[in-house]
């Protein structure tokens, strides 16, 4: 193992160096590694060359620096800000790439009083950066925020709202939280609000007394009292009538709650983590949303990006999601196929990609997925001797472009022609004659 250096600055600091057990190295302004500790040696001691290694060529095998190459760099946000600075990054390690929490501490170097830099590097295990059958997975610069996010809130008791589109993987961030908390190990209790009753709600919710009402032959446990000692996570906690929020909010309020039929109050201890895919602003606004059970809810919000602001995890995901399906792990997209995927908008997000995949996986006489074994509104009508219309070898004319698109959504608009020319913002007269048109070529 190469020693660490010995000079007037890493005698000063080695001690200090060596107290932290994730790898931690001192860097300059110029992003030259001056001195490291043990676990930083064990990780990256056949690469490093004290004095002239800069810590981008060792942690993401750059040749300029993370700002220079598409990331935020947060030794540069340090020097810039001259405070301490903290980002989720993605880098290179002797097991493989892994995302890694490193936080920049700048002080003041005991030899020549100029500005040196602490980085200290911690793995985090909360997601993957390759294929894997479960959990979260990704890299891009949007995901890792989402990630950064995570961590910092895993580790406490503050209640978290997961913002974001139907199918970005809300119970699946939730339970990574809770995965990563004190309560790991503990219930984790998902509640589908959307299909909660205000008569089931209190009963499903809170539990019942036996005969506390018609059909009320057994004592049930309810929900919450479930999630005691764990976490609660509330799905679509934007369709719970208004009415009924009065009620979720003195739980979360006071903790405690009443079975149906139920004298005594119960007390409860649980971690909160609520979701939406609504506007929740808006809904306050329209008195369809209590605003004090927003704040009560809210205290962490975390924005979960759809797959079309993500789509540099897009190989990723498919690998993994393929993972997930019976017989997929043998199963390739073929670059046709996932060029096409990338140029597709996503409405449905990974909950979308999923069910395509397990689709095309029932479609193929082989283990390749092709662009015709994927849905028609993501690659259009294609014609058996035609290639893909994801995009074009040779350059064609606006009219046969307009032919080649109307034939594609007429497929979906077979029999709703007045629809289809309002979308298209022409008169059906119009759209007909296109029709003609294209027909006659």
């Amino acid at each position: 193992m190469q020693p660490i250096p010995t000079s007037p600055l890493s005698e000063e600091i080695t001690a200090i160096l060596n107290s932290y057990d994730a790898p931690t190295i001192i860097t300059n302004s110029e992003y030259i590694i001056l001195a490291a500790n043990k676990a930083y040696m064990q990780e990256y001691a056949e690469n490093i060359q004290f004095g002239k290694s800069r810590c981008y060529e060792i942690s993401h095998e750059f040749s300029v620096p993370c700002d220079q190459a598409g990331e935020s760099c947060p030794l540069l946000a340090s020097i810039e800000s001259g405070v301490p600075q903290r980002v989720m990054h993605v880098h290179h390690t002797p097991r493989g790439r892994e995302h890694v929490d490193v936080e920049i501490r700048p002080f003041q170097s005991p030899t020549d009083n100029s500005t040196i830099f602490m980085e200290i590097m911690r793995p985090v295990h909360l997601a993957n950066v390759h294929s894997s059958a479960r959990g979260l997975v990704g890299e891009s610069p949007v995901f890792n925020k989402m990630l950064d996010l995570i961590r910092r809130v895993s580790s406490s008791n503050v209640t978290v709202l997961l913002q974001g589109e139907s199918g970005t993987g809300k119970e699946v961030v939730a339970r990574t939280i809770h995965d990563a908390s004190e309560r790991m190990g503990k219930p984790f209790v998902p509640v589908e609000c959307s299909g909660l009753t205000e008569t089931l709600f209190e009963s499903e919710l809170f539990g019942h007394e036996k005969g506390a009402f018609t059909g009320a032959h057994v004592h049930k446990i309810g929900l919450v009292e479930s999630a005691h000692t764990g976490t609660l996570f509330l799905d679509e906690i934007g369709d719970i009538p208004l009415p009924l929020q009065v009620k979720l909010l003195r739980l979360l309020e006071t903790h405690t709650y009443r079975k149906v039929g139920g004298l005594d109050p119960m007390h409860t201890d649980f971690r909160l983590i609520c979701a939406t895919h609504k506007n929740l602003s808006d809904m306050i606004e329209k008195e369809e949303f209590r605003l004090d059970l927003f704040y009560r809810i809210s205290a962490f919000p975390i924005f979960l990006p759809g797959l079309k602001d993500r789509k540099e995890d897009l190989e990723i995901l498919i690998n993994s999601l393929l993972q997930r399906i019976e017989g997929g792990k043998d199963i390739t997209v073929s670059q046709e196929a996932i060029e096409c995927l990338k140029q597709y908008s996503f409405p449905g997000n990974v909950r979308e990609l999923y069910n395509m995949l397990e689709r095309a996986s029932l479609l193929i006489d082989d283990p390749t997925i092709f662009p015709h074994h994927l849905p028609e509104n993501v690659v259009g009508y294609i014609k058996q001797e035609q290639r893909t219309p994801c995009h074009f070898e040779e350059i064609i004319s606006l009219q046969e472009m307009e032919c080649q698109y109307l034939t594609q959504i007429l497929n979906r608009f077979q029999d709703d022609k007045q629809t289809l020319a309002k979308k298209l913002g022409v008169s059906q007269r119009t759209l007909f004659r296109k029709i003609k048109e294209c027909a006659n070529k």
